[in-house]
């Protein structure tokens, strides 16, 4: 791992874990002195968390830890569901290879087997690896690296990716139900996408993003849930 990324990666989990205060201000030098790192890879790891969002450049000089409000996070999901519903819709008008049906539909079956079983602690863990793969792919099925490239900039924030709220799920009582519901929208975008329906793939996709719009709610509705998503130090809840 190169010095830049492990520099990204610590920077990163400062500022997630709450470490690094929303309105913190940061200079080159405070990050050198506290990573113990050179400058060229604490410049590097600046500008891509400014890129991020999660760090705003200041005109004086330097950066601050950006704080965001709960609405901020919701647009962000929003954003991230309406390019995904652009990627399906795309993926059924233009017609995917059968080897990339194919592939999202084993993907289907893996997500059927966690949702159908016992849900442990394990579960949970194994079902994000899969939905983030399971998004990555419908993607993919679009073949536009335009989508793809704005769709990754929507999710950069960590709650507003797929399976931001995967954790929150797996502490509620009624965390098997929405789970079910969570996966048969993505058997059905996925029959969609093979019966060439456009409108109805994308409407199912702008439809799923709004679990995590469901999940955001009850993590910042219970203080004891907002450990489970990274990053949830940085949601200004009275903004």
């Amino acid at each position: 791992m190169s010095q830049s990324l492990k520099t990204i990666l610590s920077l990163r989990e400062l500022i997630l874990s709450g470490a690094l205060k929303p309105g913190e201000r940061l200079s080159e030098l405070s990050v050198v002195d506290r990573l113990g790192v050179s400058r060229t890879p604490v410049r590097t790891a600046l500008v891509r968390l400014e890129e991020e969002g999660l760090l705003e450049a200041i005109p004086s000089g330097g950066y601050v830890v950006r704080h965001f409000s709960a609405a901020d996070i919701f647009e962000a999901i929003e954003v991230r569901g309406t390019l995904e519903g652009l990627a399906a819709r795309l993926a059924a008008e233009r017609g995917p290879s059968p080897g990339r049906m194919a592939e999202i539909k084993d993907c289907l079956r893996q997500l059927d087997k966690l949702v159908q079983g016992k849900h442990e602690p394990e579960t949970f863990s194994a079902y994000v690896e899969l939905n983030e793969q399971f998004h990555q792919m419908l993607i993919n099925l679009s073949g536009s690296r335009v989508v793809a490239r704005q769709i990754e900039r929507a999710a950069a924030l960590p709650f507003a990716s797929p399976s931001a709220f995967v954790g929150v799920q797996a502490v509620l009582p009624e965390s098997r139900a929405i789970l079910l519901v969570a996966q048969e929208q993505h058997r059905s975008v996925v029959e969609a996408i093979e019966r060439r329906e456009g409108a109805r793939a994308e409407a199912l996709m702008r439809e799923h993003s709004r679990v995590a719009h469901r999940n955001l709610v009850v993590a910042l509705e219970h203080q004891g849930m907002q450990d489970l998503v990274p990053g949830m130090a940085l949601i200004r809840q009275n903004a």
